[in-house]
């Protein structure tokens, strides 16, 4: 499968495990999994078609690492990234001294004031790395990496947990935990 294929399937996939099943016509249990035949059969449906194979490759081409399989290669979910009520069961971790998050510029003076908010999605996502943080942030615009002073917000009480593709997930980050370049 050629690199347009594979990202066309993927973000198909992304948006209807992350944000709206139902449309295709996909019920979801409360952990965000689906039949990996059920996702084929709707996505046909909805006159997108893809095989049972492509989808394989696409997770495992994935550089991002979006989806997961289960171990009987039965059902999908998206890692991370929903917009709709999931429980990933994630447990609590404890995270590295710091975190990263990309954004751009035009968002930096809100961050300062307000923190980083999780907006439409069920977690603020951080970076282990400076290089995914300002890739992420590169997506929208010329990247600012921000430096999010975990080991602070965890002895504070703030709860992290790692999505199975190293993304970490925590509900807010106040402004005073976050340096700013400059």
């Amino acid at each position: 499968m050629d690199d347009r294929r594979n990202k066309r399937i993927s973000k198909y996939v992304a948006r209807h495990l992350r944000h709206d099943p139902g449309r295709i016509g996909l019920t979801m249990d409360g952990h965000g999994w689906v039949d990996i035949d059920e996702l084929v059969a709707a996505a046909a449906r909805d006159g997108f078609r893809f095989t049972r194979e492509e989808l394989a490759e696409v997770v495992a081409r994935n550089d991002k690492r979006r989806f997961s399989v289960d171990g009987e290669r039965n059902r999908i979910r998206a890692n991370q990234g929903h917009t709709i009520d999931v429980d990933l069961d994630l447990p609590v971790a404890e995270p590295p001294p710091y975190l990263f998050h990309g954004t751009v510029g035009r968002r930096v003076a809100g961050i300062r004031r307000d923190g980083l908010r999780a907006m439409g999605r069920h977690d603020v996502h951080l970076s282990p790395d400076r290089e995914t943080a300002g890739a992420v942030g590169a997506r929208r615009g010329e990247p600012v990496v921000l430096v999010v002073d975990a080991g602070a917000m965890r002895r504070d009480g703030h709860e992290f947990r790692v999505s199975e593709n190293g993304v970490w997930l925590v509900t807010y980050v106040p402004p005073e935990y976050i340096r700013f370049p400059g």
